[in-house]
């Protein structure tokens, strides 16, 4: 999981297709960064990551809205700010601003997923409703506790990153690192959604027979 599906919905027959287009577009702005840049300038090479990262992320909204028939919210959200902080890593010859996107993403969700919880409601259950059908409100309301810690932490630890690691660092723990913790994170909370009513187990389809 990463920014833009981390708490979507996905069918099964695209989940592949939709993390290839989430996580290609980091994935294209760490290979042209590691080998883009012809002279080896650290500063160089992150700026034509960055220009390889707004070409690939407006590549991936087409192909989303082409195969899967939508943009979804989440990577509207990450493409605005992909090609906004962008823009002024261009501009002003510096990745520091790319290296914030993260942050901003992160406490966005929080702050999503939280301000619900003040007013009683799941905003996950919305998006996971069909993923988790059986899980209980309690165990709705401590999903979307439960992620919005976890967003509120790596929003702290994306900044403690930029403060006290080199680009290239940041950029490889972001790249390598960030997924690896989101998954481990979603398969840690399985126990917690079982107590509330979630079955891993998969049901038989309606017309009694099994899925190919």
């Amino acid at each position: 999981m990463t920014e833009a599906t981390a708490i979507e919905e996905i069918p099964k027959e695209h989940r592949g297709l939709s993390f290839a287009l989430d996580f290609g577009p980091l994935l294209v702005f760490f290979l042209v960064y590691k080998f883009g840049a012809p002279d080896g300038n650290p500063i160089t090479s992150a700026i034509y990551g960055t220009v390889a990262f707004m070409i690939a992320i407006i590549i991936a909204m087409i192909v989303s809205k082409w195969k899967l028939g939508k943009i979804s919210p989440m990577m509207w959200m990450s493409a605005i700010l992909i090609l906004g902080f962008g823009a002024l890593t261009i501009y002003f010859n510096d990745p520091r601003f790319i290296q914030h996107k993260p942050t901003i993403i992160y406490t966005g969700f929080a702050a999503i997923l939280f301000g619900g919880l003040l007013r009683g409601k799941a905003m996950l259950k919305s998006l996971l409703q069909a993923a988790f059908e059986g899980l209980s409100d309690e165990g709705w309301l401590k999903l979307s506790r439960n992620w919005g810690l976890f967003f509120l932490a790596m929003a702290a630890i994306n900044e403690l990153m930029v403060a006290t690691l080199s680009f290239d660092w940041w950029l490889t723990i972001k790249v390598w690192g960030v997924t690896t913790v989101s998954f481990i994170f979603a398969m840690a909370n399985i126990p917690m959604l079982m107590k509330h009513g979630f079955s891993v187990e998969e049901k038989p389809r309606p017309d009694g027979q099994d899925a190919a």
